[in-house]
């Protein structure tokens, strides 16, 4: 199953998602100290009005004889300003019409009974809820019921405006806001830090694997913290076993490869020794078997060396032994081979894979060509993403465009008078494509062709 890229990150995912709880707790803590504070403001400012009914319930309860100051004498002065919001507000309950005292604040008004809206007291005996005051203001009210015996049973009411209780939690609520906000910036931050410190060991341990790929590394090395250091020991087992497999398959092709060319070594030398047409066709089809077994077997080699991790090899020197090679075989021509390839390119594969497309390709070139083959490099920022082109240009005769593609299928010769099998190009085609690669054929600057080799580079 191919594997697929997430659209988000691991760091991504873990920085979202711890955002989003350290989003959630500080609203919810928000919400709860908000109402904790709005609970306290109300117990706080209660305690201010319950001091006034206190006040009016002992002028209640004061004997006749006693010297007392007038009822309603707080020494508040807002409660003697009309529609101060300050009110208080005494009913006599017994005797056959209630009695209603109030505040001068109150201007003739009455505000409404609590004991009508059938509120439990507290523990304190005080009944406190919040009420529409005479101007439409909102009003905090506590109500007591009192019993001073003969003198009758009454409900002492003082009111207060709810702004100020209001006012309290909404700069609470603001400050609030902003140390929250801060807050949430700063665990941002530690956010931030704390994937990035975490997840720094993963981000070694891919760049170790990315170096064995690359075959700047061998193994993964290095130390991991205990929940990764099995992970990078089981990817040094994977790389263990596959370098075994593929020693182990370049062993069985050589045994392949030995145990076949041997009895076609036998057939073919019997052949030779004999006459006749039989001699000949087992002498023609001996040699077309052995071409084919050599093919195959190269074919099965490079597809196994292909997957293999860490190859990779620099092309100059192979290039320049080969060209080297190929003079000496074209000595009698005079032919000149020179190539333009830095010594920094490197090809990401095997070594012997890339000799074997570029000896097949320069082996054509000094066959065809009069005085002179070229291998050029083009350009990175001409070249494909993470490819490298070579040209191998060569000044013979070169092909007809119709035939530059019909060359490169297997077993096709275009001049049967040249030694070969016809297999050396499509050898190329099947490796370069084993790579991710390609072969290309077109008409040389030089007069003669040109092939294009597309390989992965490092």
């Amino acid at each position: 199953m191919p594997v697929t890229r997430q659209r988000f990150s691991l760091g991504a995912r873990l920085f979202i998602s711890a955002a989003i709880c350290c989003a959630l707790v500080l609203i919810l803590a928000g919400f709860g100290l908000t109402t904790f504070y709005r609970r306290t403001a109300e117990r706080g400012f209660d305690e201010r009005l319950s001091v006034y009914i206190k006040e009016l319930v002992a002028d209640l309860a004061a004997p006749p004889e006693a010297e007392r100051q007038a009822i309603g004498d707080l020494g508040e002065p807002r409660f003697d300003l009309p529609l101060s919001g300050w009110y208080w507000q005494i009913i006599r309950l017994d005797g056959e019409r209630p009695s209603v005292r109030t505040s001068r604040s109150l201007v003739g008004g009455q505000l409404p009974k609590l004991l009508d809206q059938n509120l439990q007291p507290n523990p304190r005996g005080l009944r406190e809820s919040y009420i529409s005051g005479p101007d439409e203001r909102r009003l905090r009210v506590l109500e007591r019921e009192i019993d001073v015996g003969e003198d009758g049973r009454f409900t002492v009411g003082v009111a207060a405006p709810a702004d100020e209780i209001e006012g309290d939690i909404r700069d609470f609520r603001f400050a609030l806001t902003l140390t929250f906000l801060f807050l949430g910036l700063a665990l941002v931050a530690s956010t931030i830090a704390q994937v990035r410190f975490g997840l720094r060991p993963l981000a070694r341990l891919r760049s170790a694997v990315g170096t064995v790929r690359t075959g700047e590394s061998t193994r993964i090395a290095g130390r991991y913290p205990p929940d990764l250091a099995p992970l990078a020991g089981e990817l040094n087992q994977l790389i263990d076993a596959n370098r075994e497999i593929l020693e182990r398959a370049r062993t069985q092709v050589g045994n392949l490869a030995h145990a076949l060319k041997t009895p076609l070594s036998v057939m073919q030398n019997e052949a030779e020794a004999s006459q006749g047409v039989l001699a000949q066709t087992v002498r023609h089809q001996t040699a077309i078997m052995r071409d084919q077994v050599q093919y195959y077997l190269d074919r099965a080699r490079a597809a196994a060396l292909s997957g293999a991790l860490g190859g990779i090899c620099e092309i100059s020197p192979s290039l320049d032994a080969l060209i080297r090679t190929f003079e000496k075989i074209a000595q009698g021509r005079a032919i000149e081979g020179s190539h333009t390839v830095p010594a920094s390119v490197r090809f990401r594969g095997e070594k012997q894979d890339f000799e074997e497309m570029l000896g097949n390709l320069l082996d054509n070139a000094f066959k065809w060509a009069r005085t002179e083959v070229q291998v050029s490099l083009v350009p990175e920022a001409q070249a494909p993403e993470g490819r490298l082109v070579l040209l191998i240009d060569d000044d013979g005769p070169g092909l007809p465009d119709e035939a530059m593609a019909e060359v490169l299928k297997r077993g096709r010769r275009l001049d049967e008078t040249t030694p070969g099998s016809g297999l050396g190009l499509s050898i190329v085609v099947d490796l370069a494509k084993l790579y991710g690669g390609g072969l290309s054929l077109e008409r040389s600057p030089l007069g003669g062709l040109r092939a294009r080799l597309v390989l992965p580079a490092v």
